[in-house]
């Protein structure tokens, strides 16, 4: 009997969607670049969490889909982006070094590539203690600068052992994360160079509420790179929410005046809504993108963006 599979010669060939690669090609052009995050389900549906990124799909490049962030346990995030991708939403797949072996990072990886999924996040991954499984066993076999590494390896049909791949390279677009605000100048320099010289393509932040800092950083260490920088937009949804991100977020400091304008506007969510398109109108004039995130409320983004300026990408189609 005849195999009903088609004769491919590369299996992502497959897993294709009409998105793929919009991301890749939105950095080729010099366009303003719209990325933003959603959490993997904590459970076996779903359902939510779709119902969150359709209503990103017009309004944004790329989803990223987060790697057990604050050592919470969530969904593989390589299951979501398949989803995703499924579903015509091009995502970008964080990939932590904490959970994973350089063994199991490059057969994620490759797995990827199979998949169709052609952005990748490369990160060391948050502490084991910060999360839910304080008593599990972090890898960190690797870091984010050394996964880089790797995957331009891969993408040259190389293994981690300089070995040739007989089922030929990956094409993988890595990213990498910086966070401007970090006190330390020159460590903030020497970090984000070594992830250049390692293959990152683009770079999205941490959180940002300090933009003179962003400009600086813009100025004095991204010019230099010409990659992609996407500041870090965060919905604060009330002066509850600010307060807590300034306890358990390490490296952010969210000014007394926001949370106080939040603590004063009779509808704080509006508000918070507001100051987030504020801040993407500021980051608009320094940078090439903006990285949404809005923590189980990325329905409130196209909002967000509309009140920034930002048109969306094509029409937007109804969300059911």
């Amino acid at each position: 009997m005849a195999s009903s599979i088609p004769a491919v010669h590369d299996s992502s060939e497959l897993f294709s969607s009409p998105t793929e690669h919009r991301f890749r090609s939105a950095i080729n052009a010099g366009e303003f670049l719209v990325t933003a995050e959603v959490m993997p389900p904590k459970g076996g549906a779903v359902t939510h969490m779709l119902q969150q990124a359709a209503h990103l799909k017009d309004w944004v490049h790329a989803v990223n889909i987060t790697d057990g962030s604050r050592a919470v346990l969530r969904m593989s995030s390589l299951a979501v982006a398949a989803i995703l991708q499924h579903q015509g939403i091009e995502p970008i797949c964080q990939m932590a070094c904490r959970d994973r072996n350089r063994i199991a990072l490059q057969a994620d990886l490759m797995g990827a590539h199979a998949l169709g999924i052609r952005n990748i996040l490369a990160l060391t991954g948050d502490p084991i203690k910060a999360g839910d499984f304080p008593k599990a066993k972090g890898v960190f076999d690797l870091e984010s600068v050394r996964l880089l590494n790797m995957i331009r390896q891969l993408n040259a049909g190389r293994d981690a052992n300089e070995k040739d791949l007989p089922d030929g390279p990956t094409r993988l677009l890595a990213g990498a994360a910086v966070d401007p605000q970090l006190t330390s100048w020159s460590g903030l320099q020497s970090r984000f160079e070594k992830k250049v010289m390692a293959g990152a393509e683009f770079f999205q932040s941490q959180l940002i509420v300090d933009f003179d800092r962003l400009e600086k950083f813009m100025t004095d260490i991204a010019s230099q790179s010409n990659k992609p920088i996407l500041a870090g937009i965060f919905l604060l949804k009330s002066a509850k929410n600010a307060q807590f991100i300034n306890r358990c977020v390490p490296g952010v400091n969210i000014p007394d005046s926001i949370i106080e304008r939040l603590a004063q506007a009779t509808d704080p969510l509006q508000e918070g809504i507001t100051i987030a398109a504020e801040q993407v109108k500021l980051a608009r004039q320094l940078c090439q993108g903006v990285h949404m995130m809005a923590v189980r409320r990325e329905d409130l983004i196209p909002q967000i963006l509309t009140q920034a300026g930002v048109t969306p990408l094509r029409m937007p189609q109804s969300v059911t």
